[in-house]
This record gives C-alpha cells, structure tokens and sequence, in this order.
C-alpha cells in the first residue's frame, strides 16, 4: 500500500516515537511510507534519517496556504490511505480530500484524551470525513462513541506497541556503570516530556518529602516545563536527590538501570509508551489511572495507582517499593507478563496493516482492542 502520513506537531514525544516505529514496520513489510509535516518539525530530521520519505508542508496551523499544500499533495499523488495524528492537520486533509473527486481515504488517530467538543463539525471530522478512526486505549475509545456518536465498528483501538526484545531486563550494574549512575542507590526514573500535566513536579515533592540520602530521581526528557522543574530542585535543595539527564536517543539503557518507574500523569493520556517500556523492562511502577493508563497499570497487580496530583500518595508508594523487594519483583513480572499479552510492536503492525487494507478497501477491519 502506499501510506501517507500527516502530522502538523512541532513538538516531540510519544504521538511522534508511534508514527515512526510504525512508519519503519510498514516499510519493512514492504508498503511505502511518506510523512507530510512542517520542514522545521522534529519529527521531519527523525523521518528523515530513518528513512521515510518526507514531504514539507506549511501545516503546523489551520490556515489557507496549508490547505492548499495538502489539496495539491493529495492531487498529484496517488495515495491508498492517509493516517492524521494531530487536529490541525486532521482538518486539513479532511477538508482538502472533502473537495476532491477520489481523495483517499483517511484514518485518523487520536493518541491523547483531552476531551473532545461535541460540536457539529467534530462529529463531521470523526464520525463523517474519517474511514476509521483509531484510539491509543479503549477509554479513548468510548469516549469518541458516547461523545461524538462515533460508529462503534468504525472506531478501533489500538494502543502503542513496544519492542519487547529491545525493552527487556538487563544488566542494571553494567548499565549504571556505562551511564555514570552510582551504584548503591535506589533509583527511580521517569522518562516523560517535561510538560506539566505529566506531574514531574508532584514528583519532586515527594522525592523533597521522602528525604531519603539513599533515593535517587532520575529525569529523562525535556520539554516546556524544563527550566520550571530545574528551579524547583535547586529551591527546594534537592539537588542530590534529583537529577535531569535531557533527552536520550535511547531510552532501553535507562530503563534497566532504574529500581523503579514513576509516571504521576494527572490529564491528556492515552496508553503511555514509556510506562509500557518500563513494564516491559519488568520494572515496578507507580502510576495514576488518567487516561486509559488503567488498560495496563492494574491496581496492585501490574503497578501501583495513586490518585493524580497527589505527593503524599507518591511519596508512600515510592517508599513501599524501595522497603519491599518481593513486591517489587511480583509488580514487574506481572507487568512484563500483562504487556506482552496484548501490547508488543509487532502486534500493533499486524493490526494497523489490518485497518489500513480495510480501509483502503482491501479487506476486514481490525476488530477493537480488548478493555
């Protein structure tokens, strides 16, 4: 097939790690893959040096000269199905395939749940304009059904799949050496965007209340609240208890150095890619239940939950897991066992080929991910 992919975000993180991956496993299977996005976009050097093709577009806003890229793109090539991830571009393929004879048809992803308006032109954009439209998680999914009045056979998901080979235990003292993280620590990571509702700062505070010499936060990632959360360590004299590595091409090594994973989410999740990744490494977490975090963070069985936007809870179950190794080993088993179950990349492919055929009128869709 020839898929094209739209994606009008200049900003970094999971919604963008899926489409590449997916992208590459499309191509490996032998379909071509083309990714339109704005020329200055990060998303456009990553494509790029993976290679799929990408093609510059003035899409990063709803304006008129972007319409008009898309209505030409979609004019003079031949496309068997386009996938849109963000709002912007969503409106602008639909718009400019809405006003074309044989546009292609358009699958739409929704990677997050910020709630969606239930005006009369969103239920056109996902209920009308879409073939089909796919969901990160299943609450997602109900959500768009109640919501919008989606067709319940036209709304699948499909959450994010992970490597399960890459994202696998290691060895954590080997690993901590080559990363210059000390040894007789116990670690906790979060590897997250830098944005405020990913709930670093209740991280912070728990780390600031637990007090514990022998704890270490490790924070992998940057992004808008970066400066923010750095003045809030050094204010609070954190410093020894918390510290910022960037961003990480590679985030596997991380993972298998970390005794432990936090991720204190408190809006907007779908299914998050670095909690499965953590899970998948086997590693113990604390999470919330934003989202459609709880498909996968089952309380006390796979993960511990606590509520949003709470310290106090963070701090308490940092503190059991650092206490009680057992259960740090019973969570990360259950988590590796309940991810591979339903969660691995090579699952996510088979399933977004699926739709993509189906939509593209080649044969059945996917049927929707179970609860």
């Amino acid at each position: 097939m020839r898929i094209l992919h739209s994606e009008a975000s200049c900003g970094w993180g999971g919604q963008e790690i899926r489409i590449l991956s997916e992208s590459a496993g499309m191509i490996e299977r032998g379909h071509q893959v083309a990714l339109a996005c704005p020329a200055h976009a990060p998303i456009a050097r990553q494509a790029s040096a993976q290679g799929v093709e990408v093609i510059a577009l003035p899409i990063e806003k709803k304006r008129l000269p972007g319409l008009l890229a898309v209505r030409r793109l979609l004019a003079a090539r031949r496309f068997d199905v386009v996938n849109t991830h963000s709002s912007t571009d969503a409106w602008l393929v639909a718009l400019a395939a809405a006003s074309l004879a044989g546009a292609p048809p358009i699958v739409r992803t929704r990677h997050i749940s910020a709630p969606v308006a239930g005006t009369a032109a969103n239920r056109w954009l996902y209920a009308r304009s879409s073939r089909f439209v796919v969901t990160t998680g299943e609450q997602l999914r109900r959500e768009l059904i109640e919501g919008l009045g989606c067709d319940p056979g036209r709304v699948i998901s499909i959450p994010t799949g992970i490597d399960d080979q890459r994202f696998a235990p290691g060895d954590a003292r080997g690993v901590r050496r080559a990363l210059g993280l000390p040894q007789d620590r116990f670690i906790v990571g979060i590897v997250a965007t830098l944005r405020s509702w990913k709930g670093h700062r209740f991280l912070i505070d728990a780390m600031a209340s637990l007090a514990d010499p022998d704890l270490l936060l490790v924070v992998v990632g940057d992004g808008p609240q970066a400066e923010a959360q750095r003045l809030q360590v050094s204010a609070g004299g954190l410093d020894d208890l918390v510290a910022f590595v960037g961003q990480q091409e590679d985030v596997a090594p991380w993972m298998r150095a970390f005794d432990a994973f936090a991720l204190p989410s408190y809006a907007n999740e779908g299914v998050p890619q670095s909690l499965m990744q953590a899970m998948f490494t086997a590693l113990p977490c604390v999470t919330t239940a934003v989202g459609a975090i709880g498909e996968i963070a089952l309380p006390d069985r796979t993960a511990l939950v606590v509520p949003p936007q709470d310290s106090a809870a963070l701090a308490a179950a940092i503190g059991a897991l650092k206490a009680d190794a057992p259960l740090r080993e019973r969570l990360g088993r259950a988590a590796r066992e309940h991810c591979a179950a339903g969660y691995t990349r090579r699952g996510m492919l088979d399933r977004m080929e699926s739709l993509f055929s189906a939509a593209a009128g080649r044969g059945d869709a996917a049927r929707p991910h179970p609860a």
